[in-house]
Formats: C-alpha cells, structure tokens, sequence
C-alpha cells in the first residue's frame, strides 16, 4: 500500500507544481502588458514634455501687448463724473 500511496503523493505533487507554473505564467504576462504601457506612457510624458519647452509662448506676448495698451485713466475719469 505504500506505494500506491506515494504514487498518489507525487501526483498531487505534480498537479500543484503544474498550477504554481500556470499561475505564473498567467502573472508574468500581466507583468508584460503593464510594462509596455508604463513604457508607453512615459515616453509620451517625456514628449509632451519636449513639446512645451521647445514650443514658443505666443499667448504670454498677446497679453503683455494688451495690457499695455489698456487705460488705467479711463475708470478714474468715470468715477469722478458721477462724485459731482
């Protein structure tokens, strides 16, 4: 009997074995695919991030432009006409 035994011993030995390598193989492929997309993602941060530095601020000078052309003079004069 004790053979029979040991035989089924191994067997359940191997079975489990058999599950633990599925298992990871299920989690290595998860490991994959999360690192293609890191991989991914970071080399698109790295690009926007180019992008704005080397991209000239045409929108800063507009409102430099515009604020000096505005008249502080204007509201003052408005507030006097109505005192009087």
């Amino acid at each position: 009997m004790s053979k029979i035994e040991e035989l089924v011993n191994v067997t359940k030995l191997n079975d489990f074995l058999h599950k633990k390598e599925e298992e990871e193989k299920t989690k290595n492929k998860i490991l994959w695919v999360m690192a293609v997309i890191g991989g991914i993602a970071a080399v698109a941060a790295i690009a926007y991030g180019v992008y704005r530095f080397f991209t000239p601020g045409y929108l800063e000078d507009f409102e430099d432009d515009f604020d000096d052309n505005f008249d502080d003079d204007f509201f003052e004069d408005e507030d006097d006409d109505f005192a009087e």
